[in-house]
């Protein structure tokens, strides 16, 4: 079964369960991955790194933060060219660029190369993710997309997740210039896959890129209170996620855990949960509605942030499953609920959220570094706490007004 689209004249929607669903869940399944597994692979080796240059633990994440935070301010412009030139050839494009940087980086001499890389890889790849949310608001069905942003996020967890255990594996059994050299040639061979899955756009309709038209739509953006709340709990989501796991290495190194570095590379098997939960939460947001799911999400990730209190490594594991599901169940809801309530503006309102879910991922990402320094696992956990406090809070206001005006 199709949906006509508003013009007779223009192809059908794409449905769940056909031929062209699946071929473009693939694709973007694919594009996703290699994105987050490129991004984080330097996550699992900030131990590594940070002896190998002699900088300090906060310092050391900007080789992570460097890439997000370039992504952040890279996602408005890349939605504008987005718009202008179209979404699939800004996102094969930037896939491929990114590739090479990032087999770049395992040749560098200094930390000062690594940042400069890594911020060019993160600035590259915003091509993709600002596009591929407004190609499945446009192309896919409307009683399909939850389903088929589930998936997206899904592929960008499990993507994030190989990135962190490929890294942290070849690290230990070869260095992290060879995980990097690994993790860029598997990236040139996914952005080949990619180019060649991806369904050409059917409704992509090219808008004006003029300052004054750009400021119009942001202005209709801000406008809408939700969209606005959403950015921000993309903002502390990412910010409070990214606090966790950067630092888990640091504490899973230490007594009384003394883990390896493949060892602390396979906690991000548990970004497993991550793409599970994304797509349950899809499909839950289509049958139950997104403001019924994302507070739920969000108590999830909160219950297992406490657990992770315990000193038991097994109740340790659990806590960081628990939260991992949680966050990547939010996030999805948080990302289909702004496509959906964006309409013609979708390309600008997901790069604003992802660039607030990314600066949180620099910003909050850094602050928590400093609570990790100045008060270990506690002074993190309150941290992380207070930011995903701060997001169920905004998350039971869109539910109330949601249920007011419905």
């Amino acid at each position: 079964m199709t949906t006509p689209s508003p013009d007779a004249d223009q192809p059908a929607l794409i449905e769940a369960d056909t031929p062209a669903f699946r071929r473009a869940n693939v694709a973007l399944f694919i594009g996703g991955f290699a994105t987050f597994a490129l991004l984080y692979a330097t996550q699992p080796l900030l131990p590594e790194l940070s002896r190998e240059f002699g900088v300090g633990a906060a310092w050391a994440s900007l080789a992570v933060s460097a890439g997000t935070g370039a992504m952040a301010f890279m996602l408005i412009p890349a939605s504008i060219l987005s718009d202008r030139y179209g979404r699939v050839r800004l996102m094969k494009w930037s896939l491929a660029l990114a590739a090479v940087i990032a087999l770049a980086g395992a040749f560098v001499t200094d930390f000062t190369q690594m940042i400069v890389l890594r911020a060019l890889l993160g600035a590259a790849l915003a091509g993709l993710p600002a596009a591929a949310m407004a190609y499945l608001g446009e192309e896919i069905s409307p009683n399909a997309q939850g389903r088929a942003m589930g998936l997206y996020i899904g592929g960008n967890a499990l993507g994030g997740m190989s990135g962190r255990v490929l890294g942290g594996l070849l690290a230990d059994f070869g260095s992290w210039r060879v995980a990097l050299a690994v993790l860029g040639v598997l990236g040139i061979l996914a952005a080949i896959a990619f180019w060649r899955a991806l369904p050409a756009s059917s409704h992509f309709r090219a808008r004006s890129v003029s300052p004054r038209a750009v400021f119009d739509d942001a202005r209709v953006i801000f406008a809408d209170s939700h969209l606005r709340w959403l950015f921000a709990c993309g903002f502390l989501l990412m910010g409070a996620f990214f606090g966790l796991y950067n630092y888990a290495g640091f504490r899973l190194e230490a007594p009384p855990y003394n883990l390896a570095q493949s060892a602390i590379g396979a906690i991000f098997l548990l970004y497993l949960m991550g793409s599970l939960s994304s797509a349950w939460a899809g499909r839950l947001s289509d049958r139950y509605g997104r403001h019924n799911v994302l507070w739920a999400m969000m108590v999830v990730a909160l219950v297992g942030l406490t657990t992770t209190q315990f000193e038991h490594l097994l109740v340790v594991i659990l806590g960081i499953a628990l939260y991992t599901f949680g966050y990547f169940g939010a996030h999805s809801t948080c990302s289909g609920w702004v496509g959906r309530r964006a309409g013609e503006r979708r390309a600008l309102a997901s790069a604003l959220y992802l660039s607030a879910y990314y600066l949180g991922s620099s910003l909050v990402g850094t602050f928590t570094g400093l609570a990790w320094d100045g008060g270990g696992w506690t002074g993190l956990t309150f941290a992380v706490g207070g930011c995903l406090l701060a997001a169920l809070g905004l998350a039971l206001w869109m539910r109330a007004m949601t249920r007011k005006h419905a």
